[in-house]
């Protein structure tokens, strides 16, 4: 298995042990996911990187690759649901099975679907919103008295859901663009 492969089945494993931090409650355990999450999204920029200049691009990292960020931010934002709106997750999580289904499709007929540039802008949202969350629960756990400060609060909210309304709207149009852009995979003959 070469290295960009390795890097990705790393980041199943960071997915793995963000899960644990976000499910057992321990101080810091908000800091250590999000030390977990930022492992991980290094990990899917240098894959890529170092697949594509060593011309080490496989079939499996094609696959792989996407795969792991959507079991990586999927988790993320599950964990995430008390702090990041239901309806928003369940978005998240509808498009990447939808996308997922989609290439299972592809395979079947021999077709390889890569992530495209709009999905990775998605992703890059996406985690930008899992960092955001994941830093501000993090600070307020160990620094307990800032959730008195209403600036700090209102601060957050407008960038949180900033961020959010970006990632929403990325999430349904890139999921609606990669659908139209290989409609005919799903065409009835």
């Amino acid at each position: 298995m070469n290295l960009p492969n390795q890097l990705t089945v790393a980041r199943l494993g960071l997915a793995l042990l963000l899960v644990v931090c976000l499910t057992i409650s321990f101080t810091g355990n908000y800091l250590v996911a999000l030390g977990l999450f930022i492992a991980a999204t290094v990990t899917d920029y240098y894959d890529g990187a170092i697949a594509r200049r060593r011309g080490l691009v496989t079939d499996f990292g094609t696959l792989m690759d996407p795969l792991a960020d959507k079991i990586l931010t999927v988790s993320a934002f599950i964990c995430l649901i008390p702090d990041i709106p239901a309806w928003i997750v369940i978005l998240v999580v509808a498009r990447e099975f939808l996308i997922t289904g989609l290439r299972l499709l592809a395979s079947s007929q021999n077709v390889i679907l890569p992530a495209e540039r709009l999905g990775k802008h998605k992703t890059g949202w996406q985690m930008a919103a899992v960092i955001c969350y994941l830093l501000f629960l993090g600070v307020e756990q160990v620094f307990p008295l800032l959730k008195e400060y209403q600036v700090w609060t209102a601060g957050f909210a407008i960038i949180a859901y900033t961020i959010l309304t970006i990632m929403t709207v990325l999430t349904l149009y890139s999921g609606v663009a990669y659908f139209w852009k290989n409609r005919s995979l799903i065409q009835t003959k």
